[in-house]
């Protein structure tokens, strides 16, 4: 229950920081743009904007994926969210700004973040051997989530 609490307490310490970085930059406070953001603190799948609609689309039946996607765009150029492009994939999006890695079912596409120290070794390393302004990296680690490994040994 404490614990429970002190994750709630820390949801909406996240909240008011984040409208009032939207504040700052002169972004209006919408109802939708509120529930995004909830939606997107809570929540740690990486969802994309359609997941996003299909959560609060029954709270918002005026709402749509571009209305969503617009915001999500508005959040990601304050920084309040990074955009996780995959290649065929939607965009996911992560309101975990600080660097991580993630780790990717690939049977499902479940996305999991890995804290780990921060490899700027590696980054240094590629700009002398490469003469690259390097301005960051990113790590992905893919596999088979436990969902999906029990899903296999069902079907044996």
């Amino acid at each position: 229950m404490h614990a429970e609490l002190e994750t709630q307490h820390q949801h909406e310490h996240q909240l008011e920081e984040s409208i009032a970085s939207l504040r700052k930059a002169g972004v209006r406070i919408t109802p939708q743009r509120q529930a995004i953001l909830k939606f997107l603190i809570k929540v740690d799948t990486h969802p994309t904007a359609d997941e996003i609609y299909q959560s609060l689309s029954p709270d918002f039946p005026n709402i749509s994926v571009a209305t969503i996607y617009n915001n999500l765009k508005v959040f990601k150029k304050i920084g309040i969210v990074k955009e996780l492009t995959y290649g065929d994939a939607s965009s996911r999006f992560d309101f975990d700004t600080h660097n991580h890695y993630h780790v990717i079912c690939e049977k499902c596409g479940k996305i999991v973040d890995f804290h780990y120290p921060l490899l700027s070794e590696v980054e240094q390393l590629a700009q002398h051997v490469t003469n690259f302004n390097v301005s960051h990296h990113r790590m992905e680690i893919y596999g088979i989530c436990e969902s999906c490994q029990q899903s296999e040994e069902n079907k044996s």
